[in-house]
Order: C-alpha cells, then sequence, then structure tokens
C-alpha cells in the first residue's frame, strides 16, 4: 500500500489541544483548510519539543533573512479542537523545516511505523514510507501555534515543590522526602 501525505498549504487552523482530564490527557495536532480536518494523535513531549523547535527555528530565520513585520495574523486561537475528533494516526517521527520560496515553516509529521524511518523520506514526496501530514505555515501561524501548545502542555497538573513530579488530587508520596510523607495538593 501506498503511502498517504496530506498536505495543508494554506492551513485556516493548526493547532495543538487535548481530551481529557489532566493526568490522562491525550494530546493531538489538528489541521484544517477547507473542509478537510486531519487530526493526529502523539505525546505531551512531542508538543513540547516541536512548540519549542518551531520558536528556535523562527528566531533563526528572522536573525538571517530579517521578517517581514507587516504581516499580521490572527489573535490566540483559544478554540477547542474541531469535532468529531477522528485520528488519522499515531505520530512517530517529527520533521520542521524553512521554504524560503513560500517564506514558510514546514512542519511535517510522520505515521509510527515498525520499520526504521529513513531521514531521507522526512519531507519528501517519495512513494514508500509512513502516512504523513505536511503543514506550511507562515512565521505569524507558526509562532500563534507555538505558543498554543506551550499552553496546552503548561495546562497539566501543577508540579510538586520539591520533587518536580505532578501532582494527583490525592497527592502524592514525595521522592524527595524518600516516601515518607505524603504531600498534598497545593491549596488544601
Amino acid at each position: 500500500m501506498s503511502r498517504v501525505i496530506h498536505v495543508f498549504r494554506q492551513p485556516e487552523r493548526f493547532v495543538a489541544g487535548t481530551v481529557g482530564e489532566p493526568g490522562d490527557r491525550s494530546f493531538y495536532l489538528q489541521a484544517i483548510e477547507e473542509s478537510r480536518t486531519i487530526s493526529v494523535l502523539l505525546e505531551k513531549q512531542q508538543v513540547s519539543v516541536l512548540a519549542e523547535r518551531i520558536a528556535a527555528l523562527l528566531e533563526e530565520v528572522s536573525r538571517r533573512f530579517g521578517t517581514d513585520e507587516s504581516e499580521t495574523g490572527p489573535g490566540s486561537d483559544l478554540d477547542p479542537l474541531a469535532v468529531p475528533l477522528e485520528e488519522e494516526f499515531r505520530v512517530g517521527t517529527m520533521g520542521l523545516g524553512w521554504d524560503a520560496d513560500s517564506k514558510s515553516v514546514v512542519v511535517e509529521l510522520l505515521a509510527v511505523s515498525e520499520e526504521e524511518v529513513d531521514e531521507s523520506v522526512v519531507l519528501d514526496d517519495a512513494e514508500e514510507g509512513p502516512d504523513a501530514l505536511r503543514v506550511f505555515l507562515s512565521p505569524t501561524q507558526a509562532q500563534a501555534f507555538a505558543d498554543r501548545a506551550e499552553k496546552v502542555v503548561s495546562a497539566g497538573r501543577p508540579p510538586c515543590p520539591l520533587c518536580a513530579e505532578a501532582l494527583d488530587p490525592e497527592g502524592h508520596v514525595c521522592v524527595r522526602l524518600n516516601g515518607y510523607r505524603q504531600r498534598t495538593p497545593v491549596g488544601d
């Protein structure tokens, strides 16, 4: 079966979002263009890394090429993910690049594959390889994505002030206290 690459050259929306309660959330990235909506499942850490790398890429592009300050984009997108939420695939490998011709950040998300993914498949239209979602974002859209993604990641459970592990509503056994005493959640 040949590879399916979902390409969004001018997405109306590309956002990170979650389903579920803190401590039991599933993380999704969702791209919407005209009547097409694609949602992919990934890990919290992948969302965090993608946001960090996009911010770093935008800084590097600004440093090397300067930025076009005339482009203004929409404000912060705080809307929930579009429903029905149907997972296209689980993300394994992520790719990120700059397309100088279109002045766009290119994000590519590849499906988890049992075979090792060759680096040459990322950001390529090869017929063999895992399914992919490829999204072209203006610098403003990319920055808005990174900002929202950071908020989504940080909206989880607050960290324990001693060990930085996430606090459960019932508290937790803090490793910094050698499990001797149960820490209670903040505010209780």
